[in-house]
């Protein structure tokens, strides 16, 4: 039996014979791009995944009240509520694992900034700091600090890997982006990207769509992607040969990370997890984002839209909210648990759906962009893996300090580079008056603040620089040796240091100092 004869019949045997519908018209050039399609497409492993989709969502209708527990107090740890023996226990294991290196940093680079209202990758986003470092330098340069703080902490230089996940249309500008500015002061051999992987869109009945008669409709497969893209790309396997043990996982988009926060990797680490997750109280009990807790003895993120007002409302005798745990994409995971839970269960991951207007192929072949929604995308969460392990912690921060999402146009006034940019500058500004330093306003009557992540990580060091000073807006602290970076055109090339540059004059001498 011929090549095309197999294929036929397996399509027909999981009712997607349509994809060839159009098979007698196209050109050689169009036949060899379907065939490549569908042998890159596990036919019946993705109409499988339509039904189990399906399915789930069927059963996601039930509210989950009564089988929610919050997670217990032996599992869950506080930056407000540790003591100060304690956070210092944590730093100096997570210094020591950088150290040693130990730490690999997962970035989730997937996405373009569609909403944001440009068409290239999120992390090549620059919010309008003084500095216009984007948003990939902001954390290379973060990687870098960390790095040296754990140099100077244990008097042993190491490396932080740092593995991003693409998407088949994020690769190759974001390899590119890199490359032109010289990875930001990074090795390359210690930069790896990689990309998620794709699936095909469904109509609303199960069936493949053609995207054009040549080619199938995909989309990435949803930040839950990683995990296999790690086995099948060959990241575990280069993870496992580094000697790397753990790795921190977050989103591209949020401007305060912490990037391989030597805190939450020394809290997670102490505590022998095998998956962390950092998290921030809910803002308001209706707050729409998930929160940590335990569903019938097993941990996981629910989603807001799963309990019902009366749980999101209520609180414990302290008078805090009882589900409070609220979910920022931030988790540490061991590369142990990760190498056993592709080994026994990443086919068992939950699946989601999402209904889209996804464009199609009449039967004359010509492309339609309907109005509404007509189809289905399926995505994996990478939160979905918390279930298949018994040993997790939850690290709770101040959202202040650590999470500002940039994912929306200014227009939308929530998660958008104008309050990314207020929430860094004000976090900034906290930084120098913790310092012993003074900001005044500017002649426009704002206060404009910037420290670069290569000067300190999260406030260290600024007292030989701002202590018994006032500045006047705006503000810019620079590490010595760093050039003005505009749109990341140029590389910070200090090491770390804490002597500060303070609108381009050393020392802290500047026409803003009085």
């Amino acid at each position: 039996m011929s090549e095309m004869e197999n294929l036929k019949n397996l399509l027909t045997k999981h009712n997607q014979q349509h994809l060839l519908r159009f098979w007698e018209k196209l050109s050689e050039d169009q036949r060899q791009d379907l065939r490549r399609d569908l042998r890159e497409i596990n036919i019946e492993e993705v109409c499988s995944y339509f039904d189990r989709a399906v399915k789930t969502l069927e059963e996601c209708q039930e509210k989950l009240d009564d089988r929610m527990k919050p997670i217990p107090s032996e599992a869950s740890g506080s930056v407000l509520k540790g003591t100060k023996e304690e956070l210092e226990a944590y730093r100096h294991e997570g210094f020591r694992l950088i150290s040693e290196g130990k730490v690999g940093v997962l970035l989730l680079a997937g996405g373009q900034g569609t909403r944001l209202g440009v068409t290239y990758p999120k992390g090549m986003y620059d919010i309008g700091l003084p500095s216009h470092k984007p948003l990939f330098q902001i954390q290379a340069e973060r990687i870098r600090r960390v790095e040296e703080l754990a140099h100077q902490h244990t008097g042993k230089r190491g490396n932080v890997t740092w593995y991003i996940m693409t998407s088949e249309q994020t690769m190759e500008p974001t390899l590119a982006f890199l490359r032109s500015h010289n990875y930001f002061g990074l090795d390359s051999a210690n930069v790896k990207l990689f990309e998620q992987g794709m699936l095909p869109c469904f109509s609303m009945d199960g069936r493949i769509i053609l995207d054009t008669p040549s080619r199938v409709s995909k989309a990435p497969d949803g930040n839950g992607g990683v995990y296999r893209a790690l086995r099948d790309r060959g990241i575990l396997d280069d993870i496992e040969k580094r000697g790397v043990t753990c790795l921190h996982a977050h989103s591209v988009d949020n401007i305060l990370v912490k990037v391989a926060d030597p805190v939450f990797l020394g809290y997670c680490s102490l505590k022998g997890a095998h998956i962390g997750v950092k998290v921030v109280p809910k803002a308001y009990p209706t707050e729409p984002v998930g929160v940590v807790c335990s569903v019938d003895g097993k941990y996981q993120v629910v989603e807001y839209n799963e309990i019902t007002l009366a749980t999101a409302e209520r609180r414990n005798a302290d008078g805090e909210l009882t589900f409070s745990a609220g979910n920022i994409c931030n988790h540490y995971f061991s590369s142990q648990f990760l190498r056993a839970f592709l080994n026994e269960h990443e086919k068992e991951l939950q699946l989601h759906i999402a209904k889209k207007k996804i464009p199609y192929v009449d039967d004359d072949g010509m492309q339609i962009k309907p109005e509404k929604p007509n189809g289905i995308k399926i995505e994996k969460f990478i939160f979905d893996v918390i279930p298949f392990t018994d040993s997790l912690v939850v690290w709770e921060v101040l959202r202040e300090e650590e999470f500002s999402a940039v994912k929306n146009a200014d227009s939308a006034e929530k998660d958008c580079p104008r309050t990314a940019r207020q929430d860094i500058i004000n976090l900034y500004v906290s930084y120098i008056e913790k310092a012993g330093g003074k900001i005044l306003a500017g002649p426009d009557g704002s206060v404009v603040c910037e420290i670069s992540p290569l000067l300190s990580y999260d406030g260290e060091g600024l007292e030989e620089v701002v202590k018994g000073k006032t500045f006047t807006s705006p503000v810019h602290l620079k590490a010595p040796g760093e050039q003005q970076a505009v749109n990341g055109k140029t590389n910070g090339t200090a090491n770390g240091a804490v002597k500060g540059v303070v609108n381009g004059t050393s020392n802290g001498v500047s026409n803003g100092v009085h």
